[in-house]
């Protein structure tokens, strides 16, 4: 898998999340125009920011990395 198919999924979780990129960022400890990044595929969060992101939208990081389809 490459960094654009994880930034792909990441966009797909985030989008389906139902959260306003504001909620998210301010959940996570990040500004909402850094979450707007990870949606355009501008930027890959830190992996704490990753960590948070993941157990916030209650999905696991195999799946947006690509290591399992579900």
């Amino acid at each position: 898998m490459e960094l654009k198919d994880i930034q792909l999924r990441l966009r797909e979780v985030i989008s389906h999340s139902g959260m306003a990129q504001k909620e998210i960022a301010k959940a996570i400890g990040v500004s909402a125009q850094t979450v707007s990044k990870y949606m355009k595929q501008d930027i890959f969060p830190a992996l704490d920011t990753f960590a948070k992101l993941c157990a916030l939208l209650d999905v696991r990081s195999d799946y947006v990395l690509g290591i399992t389809d579900y």
